[in-house]
C-alpha cells in the first residue's frame, strides 16, 4: 500500500482488552482475530471498540492478562455483512502495529482518528430536543486496491452548521474520535433488541477544494467527551 493511502485514514486507540476474541478470517494463509477494547472519554463513559487483529501480532501474547493497557495504531474499516436477512455495514479497527503500555496515565488523547474522503451521502442536519445541533454525514475514504471504507460521522454545533452545506463529492478531512452508542431496536413482532452504532465524532474538519485550498470548521462541544 503506499503511502498516500495509508495517510487518508489513521486511528491510535489506547484501551483494555474487553474479551470476546474469536477468530474472524484467513487472507492469503494469515489468520485474523477480532476482540473488543474498552477506550475511556474525558468523562466517565467509555466506548467498547471492535478491533482486527493479525494472529501473527498476538502470537504468544494473553489478552486477558496483560500488565498495562493496549495501544492500537491503524485503520477504520467498513464491509458489509449479512445480518437477519439484510446487509449492515460493520466497522472495524483494523490494527496494523500493537502495543503494550505500562503507563497509560502519559496518553492525553486515548482515541484519535484523521480521514481524509469524500461525501458519498447528502448530509442529514438536525436538532436534539435538548437543541443541540447534528449533522450526519458518509464518508468514502479510499484504499489501495481499488477499495473504499465508508465511514459514518456525526458532526456537533459550528462543525454541524459547516457541515449541513457540504454536497456529494465534496472532499473534507476530518479528526475526531471512534464512539460506540447503544440503542434499542423494536422489530415488527413486538421484540426490542439492543445494538450498538460505530461511527466518529468530528472535533475538527476542513472542506479541500479543487485546487486542494482548505476551509476549515472546529467545534470542542462534542457529545460525551
Amino acid at each position: 500500500m503506499t503511502e498516500k493511502a495509508v495517510n487518508t485514514n489513521t486511528v491510535t486507540v489506547v484501551g483494555r482488552y474487553h474479551g470476546g476474541l474469536e477468530f474472524s478470517h484467513k487472507i492469503y494463509g494469515e489468520g485474523f482475530y477480532s476482540f473488543n477494547l474498552v477506550v475511556p472519554r474525558l468523562s466517565d463513559y467509555k466506548d467498547v471498540l471492535p478491533i482486527t487483529i493479525s494472529e501473527r501480532l498476538i502470537f504468544g501474547i494473553d489478552l486477558e492478562h496483560i500488565d498495562g493497557t493496549i495501544q492500537i495504531e491503524g485503520q477504520l474499516r467498513s464491509y458489509n455483512k449479512y445480518i437477519d436477512g439484510n446487509n449492515r455495514l460493520v466497522l472495524t479497527v483494523f490494527t496494523r502495529d500493537m502495543n503494550i503500555l505500562k503507563n497509560p496515565e502519559e496518553i492525553k488523547n486515548p482515541n484519535q482518528i484523521f480521514l481524509d474522503g469524500y461525501i458519498c451521502k447528502d448530509p442529514l442536519y438536525r436538532t436534539t430536543p435538548f437543541g443541540r445541533e447534528i449533522t450526519d454525514l458518509l464518508l468514502a475514504v479510499n484504499r489501495s486496491y481499488g477499495k473504499s471504507d465508508y465511514i459514518p460521522c456525526i458532526a456537533w454545533g459550528r462543525n454541524a452548521r459547516f457541515s449541513e452545506k457540504l454536497r456529494v463529492g465534496d472532499r473534507i478531512k476530518i479528526w475526531g474520535r471512534i464512539q460506540s452508542r447503544e440503542y434499542q431496536k423494536r422489530l415488527v413482532n413486538g421484540t426490542v433488541l439492543n445494538k450498538i452504532a460505530y461511527e466518529v465524532s468530528i472535533s475538527k474538519m476542513e472542506r479541500v477544494n479543487e485546487n486542494n485550498r482548505t476551509y476549515s470548521s472546529d467545534d470542542d462541544s462534542q457529545g460525551d467527551c
